[in-house]
């Protein structure tokens, strides 16, 4: 098992034993609105409250500009918890977000069908 200071606490047998509802304080909702393509930055100015070792670790994650999905898959937590943990860091002014790139309809059926083909190739 990791120290508390070494990250997410883990057990080999029960997986994450500190809850994700724990860590956004049961909160399911973010204050601002983040896509999973969503762009977050750190901005470099330090928080004036409390932040728990999540928000450190997402904090520290942000560096460099990176998606709001790749944050989760980093701390290992849903994407509702780190939208609510990234919109905390925003809301303090530690962190800057800017809309996902692309200009076009994600759900475009000659985009997904481009992806299927493209998917049964490599099958």
């Amino acid at each position: 098992m990791a120290a508390a200071g070494d990250g997410p606490w883990l057990d080999d047998a029960a997986g994450r034993l500190v809850r994700p509802y724990t860590v956004s304080d049961g909160r399911t909702r973010p204050t601002t609105a983040l896509d999973l393509l969503s762009q977050v930055m750190a901005t470099g100015t330090t928080s004036l409250g409390y932040l728990g070792p999540e928000h450190t670790q997402a904090l520290d994650l942000c560096r460099a500009p990176v998606s709001v999905a790749e944050v989760a898959a980093h701390l290992r937590l849903p994407a509702v918890v780190t939208k609510v943990l990234l919109s905390d860091l925003v809301d303090c002014g530690a962190l800057t977000t800017k809309p996902p790139a692309f200009h076009h309809n994600p759900t475009d059926r000659s985009l997904l069908e481009a992806v299927l083909d493209g998917l049964r190739r490599q099958l």
